[in-house]
């Protein structure tokens, strides 16, 4: 099944906006209350989602050295003392049905699971649903600007013995290996491994529920088989789950900086700047303890 167009997200998007802006300005009612947080946040993922698509069209792609830099990552996990990944391919191959099944699983699970983990947080934990969906935006973000710089995955090195065991099952993603280059070239880092995280420890985080543990499952299954079936290195996934680390502080800030801001609107109105940010003639800002004993300074 083909992913939606940035046009269909877009004009889905623009749909959304316009259902919120007329439930706004019409008298609430119990529908319009139970629509309209819908309406809103599926015009927000409807706008991260279009972004996301224009900027993988963006002519800004390195290509050429992907095979080379694929080598390079066998020679540093190989320094690293990983075992390779012909390991575990070797080992769903030589049991049909694990190989099915790890196929399906990269090929069906990845884009369903994360749609019913923004559902069931929206829908269940919606305090911290907003945390979750901005660390799941900066996290995709971050791994699409370093897969500019195209890495050929394990299975653009037959010569190491590497198949495509999705298109050996009957379920090719990207079509015949050695074609749809652009599309394929960009194991590094993966995506499915970064969804997969944020779907894991969102679970975690946001559940008391034993059964949380059971979705956290989904992260080490995922990092199996995306190495399993020949589309990614181990240090794909590595990469992957480490940049969450930094989207969680990111968002955190953001979180802590907006809070602040708004609070302090709230009390002394948009027009006012918070005295940290307001400047006496001299330069010095206002409630600045430096400046203001350079001030007495200054008059003594």
């Amino acid at each position: 099944m083909p992913w939606p167009t940035w046009q269909h997200s877009a004009a889905l998007g623009v749909v959304c906006v316009l259902a919120v802006v007329a439930l706004r300005t019409r008298r609430p009612t119990r529908g319009s209350e139970l629509v309209l947080p819908f309406a809103r946040e599926l015009a927000v993922l409807c706008g991260l989602y279009t972004l996301w698509r224009v900027a993988k069209k963006l002519p800004l792609a390195q290509s050429d050295r992907a095979v080379e830099r694929a080598w390079e990552i066998v020679e540093f996990q190989e320094t690293l003392g990983l075992p390779s990944e012909m390991v575990v391919q070797r080992w769903i191959l030589a049991w049909e049905p694990l190989a099915w099944l790890s196929s399906a699983y990269y090929a069906g699970v990845h884009v369903p699971a994360m749609i019913a983990f923004l559902i069931w947080a929206f829908t269940f934990h919606r305090p911290g649903y907003g945390a979750w969906r901005n660390r799941l935006a900066l996290l995709t973000g971050a791994s699409l600007l370093i897969r500019f710089v195209h890495v050929a995955p394990p299975r653009f090195l037959p010569e190491l013995g590497f198949i495509d065991v999705a298109a050996a099952q009957g379920m090719d993603v990207y079509g015949p290996v050695g074609t749809g280059v652009s599309g394929q070239f960009v194991a590094m880092p993966s995506l499915h491994v970064a969804w997969a995280a944020v779907v894991a420890f969102g679970a975690v985080g946001l559940s008391s529920s034993p059964w949380r543990w059971l979705v956290f499952a989904h992260l080490p299954v995922t990092a199996f088989v995306v190495s399993a079936t020949g589309h990614h290195w181990w240090l794909d996934g590595v990469v992957a789950v480490a940049l969450l680390v930094p989207a969680v502080v990111l968002e955190r800030l953001g979180t802590r900086w907006w809070a602040g801001r708004s609070g302090y609107v709230r009390r002394h109105g948009a027009r006012t700047r918070p005295p940290s940010l307001r400047r006496d003639p001299s330069g010095a800002r206002d409630g600045d303890p430096e400046s203001d004993a350079g001030q007495l300074l200054r008059r003594g």
